[in-house]
């Protein structure tokens, strides 16, 4: 059987990411037209690639209905201009949506059946709520095969604090006020930016543009944090402060072959080494990323020193904290989250992988001293997924940090 091929990061991008709701900026904005804005952004930044010679495009979202619904990877691949050759499909595992795409995409590539393909993920969160329209089985708690809780994402984030004492409210408000920090001083340092597709939006105030994330919050003190409501619970942990929101947003990557990519004469952003999934208790979903993480080291022959660079999705701040204590890295290691992450920057759920991918292809730029770095993130219904990438510029006469 042949060696594997291949398989190249070449390019991503994203929309700005919204706040859900009738005063988020993307209230009036289609989900479709979302992503297409975000793919049609990526071909224009890669105009060597011909449309026809893409072999493949995944879209995932979460709430597969309206304008989130009807194979979403072949709408957005007709209405984002691409010829009517290439073919597309949708993909949903919740959080882990475009993190999915890019990993059966690339699988796809290793094994010869594409050159080029396009992944990526949509979630308007603002018209479609996670779980709307759903019907979950009755089995589930009939036959107690999960707790009543298990659906709500909140409730499983306290059952982590439950079950760790030392993960206490404070570390988490502490680990949120950070994410802010960071991204406050990304955005100062031009570090995100050069990765967002505006996207023209329409408000009862006439007609605007949308250049950067609406979430962030850069005026969080551990004062104001300390002073929020707990919603999942009565003198809870979790706090609208030290987790993700509710938001809108889409993002998309380009992935070749390393043979497409040298005849194109594209940059390679990042090589993927090994991906893996894994299934936790519903109830806990936030550890996934553990088992997830080892498995991809393991499929890797890595081990957890081999990271270099680690982004992370923070859906709450308990769930990162787990996986850092897990694996013996400090809360305010640089290697984790240099950019800062959802905390601040939002979490439209099946978008988000790829949004990690983006943060972590730029740091690989800045960083030759580092070979390897991951892409990890919980998933609803308890499940983890971690992508394991090497870096392309990395050089062994550079510092060790």
């Amino acid at each position: 059987m042949a060696d594997r091929t291949e398989v190249v990061f070449v390019d991503g991008v994203r929309t700005p990411f919204g706040r859900a709701g009738e005063k988020g900026i993307y209230w009036n904005t289609r989900a479709d037209d979302l992503v297409v804005k975000a793919m049609i952004g990526l071909l224009e930044r890669n105009p060597s690639v011909p449309g026809e010679r893409i072999d493949e495009v995944a879209i995932a979202a979460t709430t597969q209905t309206g304008d989130q619904g009807l194979t979403l990877g072949r709408t957005a691949a007709l209405l984002s201009g691409l010829p009517k050759s290439v073919p597309g499909f949708a993909i949903d595992r919740m959080c882990a949506g475009a993190m999915t795409a890019v990993t059966t995409l690339g699988a796809g590539i290793g094994f010869g059946a594409y050159d080029l393909a396009i992944a990526g993920g949509v979630e308007h969160m603002g018209r479609h709520p996670m779980g709307s329209g759903v019907d979950p089985n009755p089995r589930f708690l009939s036959e107690r095969l999960v707790s009543e809780d298990a659906l709500n994402m909140g409730a499983t984030a306290e059952r982590i604090h439950d079950r760790f004492p030392a993960y206490t409210k404070e570390r988490s408000d502490r680990f949120a006020l950070r994410s802010q920090q960071k991204v406050a001083a990304a955005y100062a340092a031009e570090k995100i930016q050069p990765d967002l597709v505006s996207v023209a939006i329409r408000s009862d105030s006439g007609w605007g543009l949308a250049t950067r994330d609406e979430a962030p919050r850069p005026e969080t003190t551990m004062e104001g944090l300390a002073t929020l409501k707990t919603p999942f619970r009565p003198h809870g942990r979790v706090t609208a402060g030290n987790a993700s929101g509710l938001n809108d947003g889409a993002s998309a990557c380009l992935l070749a072959s390393g043979k497409a990519a040298k005849d194109l004469g594209l940059t390679v952003k990042m090589k993927m080494v090994s991906f893996a999934f894994a299934g936790v208790e519903p109830e806990v979903m936030g550890l996934g990323p553990v088992p997830s993480t080892e498995k991809a080291l393991r499929k890797a022959g890595l081990s957890i020193t081999d990271i270099g660079l680690f982004e992370l999705n923070e859906a709450f701040a308990v769930q990162v904290i787990s996986f850092l204590d897990h694996f013996g890295i400090d809360d305010e290691d640089p290697r984790v989250n240099e950019y800062g992450g959802a905390i601040a920057i939002g979490h439209p759920l099946a978008s988000s992988g790829v949004r990690l991918m983006n943060q972590l292809a730029r740091q690989f730029t800045e960083h030759p001293e580092v070979r390897y770095g991951l892409t990890a993130m919980c998933i609803g219904l308890g499940q983890g997924g971690t992508v394991i990438w090497e870096n392309p510029n990395f050089n062994r006469k550079a510092s060790k940090r």
